[in-house]
């Protein structure tokens, strides 16, 4: 069999990391046919000429290009990418969750994941993005709908569950396609939600 080459020049490396597109989120682990500590000061100078923004300990982004100055990628896509390279799922916790549902406008002041992969915190402009440990019992819904329900009503408390909250979960419950599954997770909900979300699987 041929061996292969790999060709560790700086300006190889460089131009692998700047032909990526932009939005892109990337590792220092992503380039094993390069020594770390070379991939380690390829990457610290790419970010000291501003053609990446390092936002965590060996997590780097590529931002966008607008007229306005870099713009990063979305947190969300920021932490799905960190979530498929540690092979873990991801939930949105407290406020990060009643906004991604809707259940609340307010713009949380950091973001919070539970996280069944490693804990980390990411610096962003001006905000931070916490991925917090979370029990295995948080990732045991089939459907995506019921985790982040669980998570935005325990944010919310039993006792702020009213009409306007009501409807918002009405609505996204009536429009989950599998419901097959959602009847299942519904019935593995602490049970004040449950009460709460089981009638309106017959609406």
């Amino acid at each position: 069999m041929k061996s292969v080459h790999f060709d560790t020049s700086s300006s190889t490396l460089r131009q692998r990391i700047e032909t990526m597109p932009e939005d892109s989120v990337l590792f220092r682990s992503d380039f094993p046919d390069y020594h770390s500590e070379f991939v380690g000061a390829t990457l610290a100078e790419l970010t000291d000429e501003g053609i990446l923004v390092k936002l965590a300990q060996g997590i780097y982004a590529k931002p966008r290009r607008s007229k306005f100055g870099a713009v990063l990628p979305s947190v969300e896509k920021i932490v799905q990418a960190i979530s498929k390279r540690d092979n873990a799922k991801v939930i949105p916790f407290g406020m990060t969750a009643l906004n991604a549902l809707g259940l609340s406008t307010q713009v949380p002041m950091n973001y919070t994941y539970l996280t069944t992969g490693s804990e980390r915190t990411i610096c962003l402009k001006n905000q931070k993005v916490l991925l917090k440990r979370g029990v295995p019992k948080n990732f045991c819904y089939a459907t995506r709908l019921i985790s982040l329900m669980v998570q935005a009503l325990r944010a919310l408390k039993q006792e702020n569950v009213g009409q306007e909250e009501i409807q918002t979960i009405r609505s996204l419950i009536t429009r989950e396609s599998d419901k097959e599954s959602l009847t299942k997770d519904v019935d593995m909900m602490p049970a004040w939600m449950k009460r709460i979300v089981k009638p309106m699987l017959n609406d």
